[in-house]
């Protein structure tokens, strides 16, 4: 099955599975919660796990530097690896929050594969100039 093939199934199965939060309330609502849990997930393998870490400083941005350099200078802030349990935890929520935002996108009679064409587009098109 390809990519496209893959978003299609995907969203047509959270179309048919989603029955105790069909409203847009409740869509959302749950959309950020599982967005939190994501980030508590993450939270919990620095915190209680230990098996990644951050330390964080401020980024030094160089201005006659080029794209490459910048990459190779601009630091994450994480080190080590998700051990397999927290993996394992991390694309579990992972998976519930795309559950929810592509139950946004039935609700709202959006093609999830092309909100993703759409942005990759974007990102194809402005290159550099739409960094994040």
């Amino acid at each position: 099955m390809g990519n496209d093939q893959l978003l299609a199934t995907f969203q047509e199965q959270v179309k048919n599975l989603l029955l105790r939060h069909r409203s847009f309330l409740d869509v959302t609502s749950k959309l950020q919660e599982s967005n939190a849990r994501v980030n508590r997930a993450l939270m919990k393998a620095v915190t209680e796990c230990g098996c990644i870490e951050v330390k964080a400083k401020r980024q030094a941005f160089m201005n006659k530097q080029d794209l490459e350099n910048w990459k190779k200078q601009l630091d994450t802030h994480l080190y080590h690896h998700l051990c397999e349990n927290c993996a394992d935890v991390v694309t579990n929520e992972m998976g519930k929050n795309l559950f929810y935002l592509s139950a946004l996108c039935n609700l709202l009679d959006l093609s999830l594969e092309k909100v993703i064409q759409k942005e990759s587009e974007k990102l194809a098109t402005l290159g550099i100039f739409n960094m994040r």
